[in-house]
């Protein structure tokens, strides 16, 4: 026998939770996933003939793989229904960019899809970007799930979002989990546009998804400077230690085809770098170093640690690596106090901007553009002559037009008081910075 549950306080009634919303389930059930020539020259012949942008998805086996290659990728177009393709199968997908050209592309999350896309010989003609729209929207949360609950009030499921999509076969559980995700992107697309239009940002967002769609990503210098925990290591030395064993790790990953904290984590790089035992014994002995491939290499990482360890100091790593751009915003009161003034009073009216105007404040201006402009501003102080120059320099960036248009005359004011203040006002000025400098100093 159970005994009844304690009465409610009278005063106070019980909230009923609300709700869950309707899950999501696929419309036209579950295709064969397309693996052959026959099969795609179908697929493609009823996306040719179907109506309408095209929503498209891809899979990647983050966290298993070395390489950021699609293994599966997912279509869907009124007429056409969805498709889903396996990309390894095929030596070209030359049919498929031709069924699709002309056509307007839906992806959440443009930026991690079409680098492995474009891999595949896949580029769009036009695309929207639901994620990037929401945040133009200044929707607080834009995963694709939580917007199609938002918007749609409909629940996916997400459990699959993890998994190793190079496994073959597919299970079909996550083949109905990666369908989902295209199963209403039209729709989902259909609303943002509107509440773009309806907002006036409409113009903002063709600009951003004419961007994303002609983007070219820069390969990342010094990519090692990443590591998890490199802020732990001090010395020059130690800092030589975390390229040369991310560099090899990087090579072994590659190698293999598997994501490199598979061979070592960041945070035995970290270890190993700190303690810098010069052979095999002593590095496996190590506090922290661990991992797959810990005791397979060895022997390898060891080496690299002594070839470091007979480095002279010139060719050792600093902390902050030599660049083209600004110094660490902590170091601008030091270096340059006007400077400082410039980025605080920019900093302000930028966050205010962006609060008038629902916006995520990195999406008014790219943070580096805004710290790039107010190290070096033009030289200029005259009128328009420096709303000219602070425009061009802001295009020459990669600013769009409508950020330069909301963003030009913050940093054009700001620049102008900064000077004032320092003209007629120098203890106004920020104080130098104690926090921790730009560079460590050599090993002693």
């Amino acid at each position: 026998m159970t005994s009844d549950p304690p009465p409610a306080d009278a005063g106070e009634p019980l909230e009923e939770a609300p709700p869950l919303a309707e899950l999501l389930v696929l419309r036209d059930g579950l295709t064969d996933v397309v693996e052959t020539d026959e099969a795609l020259r179908a697929v493609c012949e009823a996306l040719a003939a179907g109506t309408g942008p095209v929503a498209i998805d891809a899979e990647r086996a983050s966290g298993y793989r070395y390489s950021n290659r699609a293994y599966l990728i997912q279509l869907r177009r009124e007429g056409a229904g969805t498709s889903l393709i396996d990309p390894i199968a095929f030596e070209s997908l030359a049919p498929l960019q031709e069924a699709l050209e002309g056509t307007e592309w839906i992806l959440h999350a443009a930026t991690q899809d079409l680098p492995c896309l474009n891999e595949v010989g896949l580029y769009p003609s036009a695309l929207f970007d639901t994620e990037l729209a929401g945040r133009l929207l200044g929707y607080p949360r834009v995963g694709l799930a939580t917007l199609v609950e938002t918007l749609l009030g409909r629940r996916m499921k997400k459990e699959h979002s993890a998994v190793d999509w190079s496994t073959r076969p597919l299970p079909r559980a996550w083949l109905e989990y990666a369908a989902l995700d295209v199963e209403v992107l039209v729709e989902l697309r259909d609303l943002l546009a509107a509440e773009l239009v309806e907002t006036g940002k409409d113009e903002w967002a063709r600009q951003e998804f004419e961007y994303l769609r002609t983007f070219v990503p820069v390969p990342r210098v010094d990519a090692w400077r990443r590591t998890s925990g490199l802020h732990r290591v001090r010395g020059r030395r130690a800092l030589g230690a975390v390229r040369a064993l991310w560099e090899l790790r990087d090579s072994l990953a590659q190698q293999r085809d598997v994501t490199p904290s598979r061979i070592v984590p960041d945070s035995a790089i970290v270890a190993a770098a700190q303690a810098m035992p010069l052979d095999r014994d002593a590095l496996l002995a190590t506090k922290g170093f661990h991992g797959r491939g810990a005791e397979r290499y060895a022997g390898r990482f060891a080496e690299a640690l002594r070839e470091v360890a007979e480095l002279d100091e010139d060719a050792l790593p600093t902390r902050a690596p030599r660049g083209d751009g600004p110094p660490l915003p902590r170091a601008w009161a030091e270096k340059d106090p006007v400077a400082a003034r410039r980025l605080q009073l920019a900093r302000e009216a930028m966050t205010a901007l962006a609060e008038e105007r629902n916006l995520p404040v990195e999406n008014v201006l790219t943070p580096d553009f805004l710290r790039r402009i107010l190290w070096s501003p033009p030289a200029t102080r005259r009128g328009d002559e420096l709303v000219d120059a602070v425009v061009t320099q802001l295009s020459g960036y990669g600013a769009r037009g409508w950020q330069i248009a909301l963003a030009a005359p913050v940093i054009v004011t700001a620049i102008l008081q900064a000077d004032e203040e320092a003209a007629h006002q120098p203890d106004a000025l920020p104080a130098p910075d104690e926090g921790e400098p730009d560079e460590i100093q050599p090993d002693e």
